[in-house]
């Protein structure tokens, strides 16, 4: 089978990736406050950036996917805006930060969902910036000088300084112990869904290795090598610090490659769905479709507008000879029509039940 890429996707690829090396190299100032250390990370970033911007890109170029991605920013943009972004901004809060779109299945897939989304975020948060160069910690001068003075720290962005704090304070070690936490958010939310995946018979008879499992077994070793660093380095004089430090970066390059492929990329994807929410609660508000059949409401006029708009792009017509459409009828109408269809052919061949 012969493979190509998508050349629109590619160059908005090429473009994205290009600015964020521009962005690196003078947020850096130029690489001097760079880690050469990260340089592996780097580029790991850079792939897993271009990837995800390609098959987002591709994705958002399929008829379904462009009309709601459309119709979203349509409907934001038009009518009461402001009201529309705080709406934007809660929702987002809701489902994105809190996760509450998993709370009606089960409290404690919520409770996991919640751990490993915020674990796996505010990681991203810290990570990203650090490996891009835009974020870097350098000890106040006056006071290294000193032999009695507290020692000060100052986190730089993009070379400006933006906060001193002392060494040995609890602001310090919270900063510095940021992505202790995140590990063991990670480590109980995948050690949940893992433990759920291994003893529930429907998810072990439909799931496979590295759709499910692999990813979730990554974060985890992500996760564990990154504790261990901080342990080996803090309380047994670095023993196994090299063997932890090759491990975790192995792991964490795997999973950045592994972004746009996998299972993963579903956290790139996961956005839209606050798109859908107003689409379907300003559709509701233009007015509802009414099943000709049934004379029941059963979804919002503008889906079904938009539905005959997607499947005549995508090579299908449901046009009827009268001019309606069989979009217009509900699922219940449609199912109806369907039996009736079957019971008229039936007594046109004089047997209804052979």
């Amino acid at each position: 089978m012969q493979f190509s890429l998508n050349k629109k996707a590619t160059l908005i690829s090429l473009v994205v990736t290009i600015v964020c090396v521009v962005i690196s190299f003078y947020g850096s100032r130029k690489l001097q406050n760079f880690d050469p250390a990260l340089i592996a990370y780097l580029f790991a970033t850079l792939f897993a950036l271009f990837g995800i911007v390609y098959r987002y890109c591709v994705w958002l170029q399929r008829p379904p996917t462009w009309m709601y991605f459309k119709r979203t920013w349509q409907l934001v943009f038009t009518g009461a805006f402001w009201k529309n972004i705080f709406s934007l901004v809660v929702d987002s809060v809701k489902n994105l930060l809190f996760q509450q779109f998993i709370y009606p299945r089960s409290k404690k897939r919520w409770i996991a969902h919640f751990m490993l989304a915020s674990g796996c975020l505010a990681a991203f948060a810290i990570t990203i910036p650090l490996t891009l160069g835009w974020i870097h910690f350098t000890l106040d001068p006056a006071s290294a000088l000193d032999p009695g003075a507290t020692k000060l720290y100052w986190a730089n962005f993009f070379g400006f300084k933006i906060l001193q704090f002392k060494l040995g304070s609890a602001l310090a070690f919270f900063i510095f112990h940021a992505l202790t936490w995140c590990s063991w958010l990670v480590i109980a939310g995948a050690v949940i869904f893992l433990v759920r995946r291994l003893t529930n018979a429907g998810l072990i008879a439909s799931q496979t290795f590295e759709g499910d499992l692999l990813p979730l077994i990554l974060l985890i070793i992500i996760s564990l090598t990154g504790l261990g660093l901080n342990y080996s380095y803090a309380f047994m004089k670095g023993i196994a610090y090299d063997f932890m430090s090759v491990t975790h970066a192995i792991s964490v390059i795997l999973f950045l490659v592994w972004i746009p492929f996998g299972k993963f990329f579903h956290i790139i994807q996961r956005p839209a769905q606050i798109g859908a929410h107003i689409y379907r609660r300003e559709g509701a508000k233009k007015g509802m479709a009414v099943c000709p059949h049934t004379g029941k409401p059963f979804t919002t006029q503008l889906h079904v507008d938009d539905l005959k708009t997607v499947t005549k792009a995508i090579g299908f017509d449901f046009t009827l000879e009268d001019g309606t459409s069989h979009l217009d009828y509900s699922p219940e109408g449609k199912r109806s029509l369907l039996a009736r269809a079957h019971l008229r052919a039936r007594q046109e061949g004089g047997n209804l039940f052979g």
